[in-house]
C-alpha cells in the first residue's frame, strides 16, 4: 500500500528464530543464565518491536501489509512472503509476546532442576517463532505453515519427558488428533484456490464479500465448515477436544503458554480473520456456535469430577474456548476476541499457579493429598484466588466484563444459548473453587513439606493476576469495532444478574460440599450412580474412539497389511522367488563340477540329441 513506512515486521518472528537456533545448537554449552536469558529476551525484544510498530502505525485504519518476495509460483497462483499486521493480528501479537514473555520468566524457576534446560526453552522459541507467523500471515498457506510449526513444537513441548510412555503417548494424540483437524484446513484452501485463484486473504475476503449470502449450503458454506474442522483441532472442540486434556503431560509452563494464550486461541483467531466467509454462511455459524455450546457444556462437566489440579483446569480451557466459538457463531466476532485476551490472563495465571503448588509440593498433583496450603503458600494462595473468580465471571474481574458480553449476545441470537450458557458458568464457578477448596482450606492431607516457590515464579503470577483484575477494561471491543460491525445495542441488566447469580451460586455450592460440609460431596457422587461415573470418566469418549477407531486401525494394519498383505502375499512373492531361483541355480550348478571330462561327455550328448532332433524333423517332412 502506498505511503505506508516499512516496519520491518519480520523482525517479530526472527528474534524468537534465532534464540531457538541459539539454545537449540549450542545451547548444551551455555550455562542456564545464559540460556534463559537468550530465551526471555528473544520474546521480550518481540514485544518490544510489537509495540514500535503499533506505535508507528497509530489508530491502524487499514491493514498494514508488507510483501517480501514471492514464495511460490505455479502457473497463475502466486504465494508470497507476506505479513501484515491490523487491528485483529495486533490484539493477538500484545497477548503472544505479552503472556509468552511472562511464561518465559516462570519457566526459569520451574524447569531449573529439569534435565534439558536448554533444549526447553529452544522448544519454546521455537513455538513462539511459528504463532507468530500464524497471527501476521497475509496469506491462508503462510498461515498453514505456522498452523503446522505449532503443531509440530506442541509434540515436541508435551512429550518433552521422552523417556515417560504417558508423555510420548500424549504427544502423539495431540499430533494425530491435529492432523484431522487440519486435513478440513487444507481442503478449504484447496477450494479457495479452485475458486479464487489466489490464497491471498486481501483477494479472497474481497472477492467472498461481492457473493451473496447462502440461504442453504453453497461454496463458502462448505469452505466455511471446513475451516470449523481446522478450528475444532487446534482449539479443541467437540469431537477433537481429546488431546488438550492429555497434553497436561508436559511441563507446567507449556500448559500455560500452549493452552492459554497460543495455540488453542489458534482456531478462535481463525474463524474470527474469515469472519466475511462465515458471515455469508448463515449455517456454518450456526454450526460454530452449536458446536461451541456443547463443548462448554461437556468439558464443564467432566472437570468438576477431576482430581488432577492440572486436568481441572485443561478442561476450563476446553469449555471456556467453547464460550468463545459460541460469541464467533452468534456473530460476536469482538466478544469472543474479547474472551481470548482475558482468557490469557487468567488461564494463564491458573496453570502457573497450578504450577506453583506443584513445585511447592515436590511433583503432587493430585487435589486429595492437598489442603491446608493458604497459610503455606500465601502468594501462591491469592493469585489463584484472583484467577478464580475472575474465570467464574465475577464482577469486576477481567472474565465477568468478556464472558457477559458473549452472553447478551447469545440471548439476542437464541434465547436457550444464553441459558445453557449461564448454567455452564456455573458449573465452571464450581469445580473451578472446588480445586482451591481442596487445594488452600481444611487440613494438609499430602507428605511433602511444602514452601513458597522463588520470586521468579511468583512475580509473573502477580502481574497475571493484576491483568485479571483490570484486563476487562481494556478497550478491545471498541477497538475491534471497524473490523466487526456488530449491532449489541440491548443492555438487559437483568441477563447480567442472573450470570452473577449462576457463579455465586456455583461458588457457594463448592464451599458447602468441600469445606462447610465435606463428606457432602462424596454422598451426592455416590447418589448419582451411574452418571457420575460417566462424568469421572470423562463419558467414556476415548474408550469410545480406540473401540471404532484405534483398535479396528491396529488390528487392520496388523491382521490384514501386516499378516495378510505383507507377510502372505509381499514376502510370499519374494521368498518364492528367491525359492525358486535357489532351486534352479542348485540345479544347473550340478552341471558346473569343473572337470573337462565332464564337459566332453555333456557336449557330446548335447550333439548326440541334437542331431537326433535334426534326423527326426527331417524324417517328418
Amino acid at each position: 500500500m502506498p505511503n505506508q513506512p516499512n516496519l520491518n515486521l519480520w523482525l517479530i518472528l526472527s528474534f524468537p528464530l534465532l534464540g531457538a537456533l541459539i539454545n537449540g545448537t549450542v545451547g548444551r554449552r551455555l550455562s542456564k543464565v545464559v540460556v534463559s536469558t537468550i530465551a526471555i529476551g528473544s520474546v521480550g525484544l518481540s514485544l518490544l518491536w510489537v509495540l514500535n510498530c503499533l506505535n508507528s502505525l497509530g489508530q491502524l485504519e487499514t491493514a498494514h501489509i508488507e510483501r517480501y518476495f514471492t514464495w511460490i509460483a505455479s502457473g497463475d497462483l502466486q504465494v508470497g512472503f507476506d505479513l501484515s499486521i491490523d487491528r485483529l493480528s495486533s490484539i493477538m501479537l500484545l497477548v503472544v509476546t505479552g503472556v509468552g514473555t511472562l511464561i518465559h520468566i516462570y519457566a526459569v524457576g520451574y524447569m531449573d532442576h529439569e534435565e534439558g534446560f536448554w533444549r526447553f526453552f529452544s522448544y519454546l522459541n521455537l513455538f513462539m517463532f511459528f504463532m507468530l507467523i500464524l497471527v501476521l500471515a497475509q496469506n491462508f498457506l503462510l498461515l498453514f505453515i505456522g498452523w503446522e510449526g505449532v503443531g509440530l513444537c506442541s509434540y515436541l513441548l508435551i512429550g518433552f519427558y521422552f523417556l515417560e510412555k504417558f508423555a510420548g503417548d500424549a504427544a502423539k494424540k495431540a499430533f494425530i488428533v491435529n492432523r484431522i483437524g487440519d486435513f478440513g484446513f487444507s481442503l478449504a484452501m484447496l477450494l479457495l484456490v479452485t475458486r479464487f485463484g489466489s490464497l491471498d486473504m486481501t483477494v479472497v475476503f474481497t472477492a467472498a464479500k461481492e457473493m451473496p449470502i447462502e440461504a442453504g449450503g453453497g461454496f463458502l458454506t462448505l469452505v466455511a465448515l471446513l475451516l470449523l474442522v481446522g478450528a475444532a483441532g487446534k482449539s479443541a472442540q467437540v469431537p477433537l477436544y481429546v488431546w488438550l486434556p492429555d497434553a497436561m503431560a508436559g511441563p507446567t509452563p507449556v500448559s500455560a503458554l500452549i493452552h492459554a494464550a497460543t495455540m488453542v486461541t489458534a482456531g478462535v483467531y481463525l474463524v474470527a480473520r474469515s469472519s466475511v466467509i462465515f458471515l455469508h454462511a448463515p449455517i456454518a455459524m450456526d454450526t460454530v456456535a452449536i458446536v461451541g455450546l456443547v463443548t462448554a457444556v461437556v468439558a464443564a462437566l467432566i472437570g468438576c469430577a477431576q482430581n488432577d489440579i492440572k486436568k481441572v483446569f485443561a478442561y476450563s480451557t476446553v469449555s471456556q474456548l467453547g464460550y468463545m466459538f459460541v460469541g464467533l457463531g452468534v456473530g460476536a466476532f469482538s466478544a469472543g476476541i474479547f474472551h481470548v485476551v482475558t482468557h490469557a490472563f487468567f488461564k494463564a495465571l491458573l496453570f502457573l499457579g497450578a504450577g506453583s503448588v506443584i513445585h511447592a509440593l515436590h511433583g503432587e498433583q493430585d487435589l486429595n493429598n492437598m489442603g491446608g496450603l493458604r497459610s503455606k503458600i500465601p502468594i501462591t494462595y491469592w493469585t489463584l484466588l484472583i484467577g478464580a473468580i475472575a474465570i467464574s465471571g465475577v464482577w469486576p474481574l477481567a472474565g465477568f466484563h468478556s464472558k457477559d458480553a458473549i452472553l447478551i449476545a447469545a440471548y439476542a441470537h437464541a434465547p436457550w444459548m444464553y441459558w445453557v450458557g449461564v448454567a455452564t458458568a456455573g458449573l465452571t464457578a464450581f469445580y473451578v473453587f472446588r480445586a482451591i477448596f481442596l487445594c488452600f482450606f481444611g487440613e494438609y492431607r499430602g507428605k511433602a513439606h511444602p514452601h513458597e516457590s522463588p520470586a521468579i515464579m511468583y512475580m509473573p503470577l502477580v502481574i497475571l493476576a493484576l491483568l485479571s483484575v483490570a484486563g476487562g477494561y481494556l478497550p478491545v471491543m471498541e477497538w475491534l469495532a471497524p473490523l466487526f460491525p456488530e449491532h449489541m445495542e440491548f443492555h438487559e441488566v437483568w441477563l447480567i444478574g442472573v450470570s452473577l447469580g449462576f457463579a455465586f451460586a456455583g461458588i457457594f455450592t463448592a464451599y458447602y460440599m468441600y469445606v462447610l460440609n465435606p463428606g457432602s460431596a462424596n454422598g451426592f457422587a455416590r447418589s448419582l450412580g451411574g452418571v457420575y461415573r460417566a462424568i469421572a470418566n470423562k463419558f467414556y469418549v476415548d474408550e469410545f474412539y480406540d473401540a471404532a477407531i484405534v483398535h479396528p486401525l491396529e488390528h487392520g494394519s496388523r491382521d490384514v497389511l501386516l499378516n495378510g498383505v505383507e507377510n502372505v502375499v509381499i514376502d510370499g512373492t519374494v521368498t518364492g522367488t528367491a525359492a525358486v531361483s535357489n532351486w534352479l541355480g542348485g540345479a544347473f550348478r550340478i552341471l558346473q563340477g569343473g572337470n573337462i571330462r565332464s564337459y566332453a561327455v555333456y557336449i557330446l550328448l548335447g550333439a548326440v540329441i541334437f542331431l537326433g532332433v535334426m534326423a527326426t524333423a527331417g524324417g517328418t517332412r
